[in-house]
């Protein structure tokens, strides 16, 4: 088959090689829109087709003008202005403008001088922007006498100018290029032929399909499942199975026959099912997924069920992807064989049920997942669990109400996760209750669900039950519930956390402590404040821990700077000065409220505190970027210890490079010099720079 450029290159216009091609060369195997009609709504079809193609400039330019609705006189006068470009003697650059500027106003008057363009191997695909755009019989006029006049890759266009147009009126003359010596012109005529459709367009590409030598039926084939389409869209079924059989039965590419056999399929509607059935048979992998894909296009109950009694004919590796696709069709008759795939299919397949039982949102799903998510295969709890967490409407919260008070063993674990992961607020003093059973399983699930669905009243009930158990199992659960309700509700908490603070068992207070720092506020830092005071060592130490890393939590808390600057101030512990003083640091870098000169005022307190590289760095991450004097001279004294030299030089060279209102020239100056003793070659090649730009 001979190759065809359809590209006008010798026009010399603004455009990249895709925009020299005209949109016919770009309409085949697309989806066409009727053409519209009306004033100016040439520009509007043009925009619709060319948007996702070659020219999104023009059809916007075009689109635009049309939303603008100019004037039909101005219209008028800019067709005829365009016109007289092509009739004149004016360059092909500005001739193809033309042809673009007509097909958002042209009309049967721009047809004559855009007619003999299309025998013009740099203007003809210009001149089929036009006409494929243009409202008016005229323009399929001059598209069909052009078929006899014109050759190779014009022809071709010309062809594909009329299939956009979908111009009945074309099918005897197209039909005839099914013959044509010329295998691209034969393969544009089948394409057009689909594109307009009808009878006519039918018969001859049957005729044609059936006796076309290679390579002209893979396009054929085109054409027919195209017209096929048509058919069915029109309700004349028979017409298109007739025509789907002939692409089956022929010759063509696997591709092809497979989109036929789908078409067949359709249009016989339930008949159809016996074909469907023979490609959910097949070993043909290609034939299988055709075939699951019409199973989920072809309607009817019958075919629900036929499908249900396939699942359990078909081998074990194909019953999940039938199952998806018996989901996929939206029936509720396919709800049994979605529960029976649940009950008694193998493990595979039991997943893909789960996933898909949610979408039916019925109760007769709900016995069926708490049986499987109460069963003793991990990934199949997991499943269940999430397919019940998923199930839309109230129906299911109220009829796990009214298990969960009846229930025990596992399927009351079940139902408590299922509570938490639905916040069925309601279930919480029932769940209240399970956090004492003897099932250690039970007891667990219980106050992970309070830690989820709790408020204020269930902080006092994990306080409590956290002073009755030895378990630390349950004393860890418990513990991570209570930090979970203190640090979704905050400061409204710390009342019910104070039992904790004054138990004199110590490690009820260090979970006090912890719990305090989520719930956060000033209550609560006064509270972990008298930690530091604490008769046990080990709550000593935790007091410190917890204040040095308040910060993080609560980076804006200001109350907490004072505690942890005088710690690090202290001398009793050096372990408790590293931690304050690296938690003040935090605090000093994070807190948004301090101004620049307010946070270099007081790191320049905490300098005499900073004797180990560690903190130093944090000091240096916590003035970096301020662009001041002050910050400029710590900078550089913590460039004379060498441990931590190349980051106060790097962080000099970034303050100073920048030209700020709160540095003068010579401040700058004073700072990049510094940093040329850094040993890094970037850094000194950075400051360098950053002086030349001074000078």
């Amino acid at each position: 088959m001979k190759a065809y450029n359809n590209r006008s290159p010798k026009v010399e216009v603004r455009r990249s090689k895709s925009q020299t091609r005209g949109w016919t060369e770009h309409a085949e195997g697309s989806s066409l829109a009727p053409l519209p009609s009306g004033p100016g709504q040439g520009a509007c079809h043009l925009a619709f087709c060319l948007l996702p193609s070659a020219f999104p400039l023009l059809a916007a330019a075009c689109l635009l003008a049309s939303l603008r609705a100019p004037a039909a006189e101005s219209l008028a006068e800019r067709e005829q202005k365009l016109i007289g470009v092509l009739e004149s003697q004016a360059p092909p650059g500005d001739k193809a403008l033309a042809c673009k500027g007509l097909a958002a106003c042209g009309t049967a008057k721009a047809v004559p001088a855009l007619a003999p363009l299309l025998s013009d191997p740099d203007l003809a695909s210009w001149a089929r922007i036009a006409l494929e755009a243009i409202p008016d019989a005229a323009a399929e006029d001059a598209l069909s006498q052009a078929l006899a006049k014109v050759q190779g890759r014009l022809l071709v266009g010309t062809i594909n100018s009329l299939g956009v147009r979908r111009d009945a009126a074309a099918v005897p003359g197209l039909a005839a290029k099914l013959h044509d010596a010329d295998d691209q012109v034969a393969a544009a005529a089948a394409v057009a032929l689909g594109c307009i459709g009808g009878e006519r367009a039918a018969q001859a590409l049957e005729q044609s399909l059936a006796q076309a030598p290679d390579p002209v039926p893979p396009a054929l084939a085109e054409g027919c499942i195209r017209c096929a389409e048509k058919f069915l869209d029109e309700g004349k079924d028979v017409d298109a199975a007739k025509l789907y059989d002939n692409v089956r039965q022929a010759k063509v590419p696997k591709q092809k026959m497979l989109e036929a056999t789908r078409g067949a399929i359709l249009a016989r509607k339930s008949d159809g099912l016996p074909l469907l059935l023979e490609q959910l048979r097949s070993a043909d992998k290609a034939r299988f997924n055709i075939g699951l894909r019409t199973a989920r296009e072809l309607a009817g109950t019958e075919v629900t069920r036929a499908l249900a009694r396939e699942l359990w004919l078909t081998s074990p590796a194909r019953q999940g992807y039938l199952l998806l696709a018996q989901a996929d069709r939206g029936e509720n008759a396919a709800l049994p064989t979605v529960l029976a795939a649940v009950r008694r299919g193998e493990k595979g397949l039991r997943l893909v049920a789960i996933g898909v039982l949610d979408r039916y949102g019925n109760s007769a799903s709900t016995p069926v997942l708490l049986e499987a998510a109460a069963g003793n295969d991990a990934e199949i709890t997991a499943a269940a669990l999430a397919a019940l967490a998923r199930m839309p409407g109230s129906e299911l919260d109220s009829d796990l109400l009214a298990r969960l008070p009846q229930s025990s063993g596992t399927t009351r674990r079940v139902l408590i996760e299922l509570a938490a992961r639905r916040q069925v607020a309601g279930a919480l003093p029932e769940i209240a209750r399970c956090a004492g059973d003897s099932d250690a399983g039970i007891r667990s699930a219980a106050v992970r669900a309070m830690g989820a669905l709790g408020q204020e009243a269930a902080v006092s009930d994990l306080v409590q039950l956290l002073g009755k158990n030895e378990s630390r199992k349950d004393c860890a659960d418990i513990e991570a519930a209570l930090l979970a309700i203190s640090s979704r509700k905050g400061a409204s908490c710390v009342q019910n956390l104070l039992p904790l603070e004054r138990s004199g068992e110590s490690a009820l207070r260090v979970v006090g402590l912890h719990a305090l720092a989520s719930a956060g506020g000033p209550e609560a830092l006064a509270i972990v404040r008298t930690g530091l005071q604490d008769k046990d060592q080990a709550v000593q130490d935790e007091a410190v821990r917890t204040l040095s890393t308040w910060p993080n939590t609560w980076p804006e808390d200001e109350r907490v700077a004072e505690p942890l600057l005088a710690l690090a101030r202290s001398d009793n512990n050096p372990t408790h000065q590293v931690l304050a003083l690296r938690g003040y640091l935090q605090f000093l870098q994070g807190d948004k409220k301090l101004n620049n000169e307010e946070k270099t005022a007081r790191l320049n307190d905490s300098l005499p505190l900073l004797t180990r590289p560690e903190e130093k760095r944090q000091a240096i991450a916590a003035i970096h970027g301020i662009s001041s004097v002050q910050a400029i001279e710590i900078l550089t004294r913590f460039a004379e210890d060498p441990a931590v030299a190349e980051d106060a030089f790097s962080a000099l060279v970034e303050t100073a490079s920048k030209n700020t209102p709160g540095l003068d020239k010579t401040a700058r100056e004073k700072a990049l010099n510094a940093a040329l003793a850094s040993k890094n070659d970037s850094t000194k090649r950075k400051a360098e720079q950053a002086l030349n730009r001074l000078k």
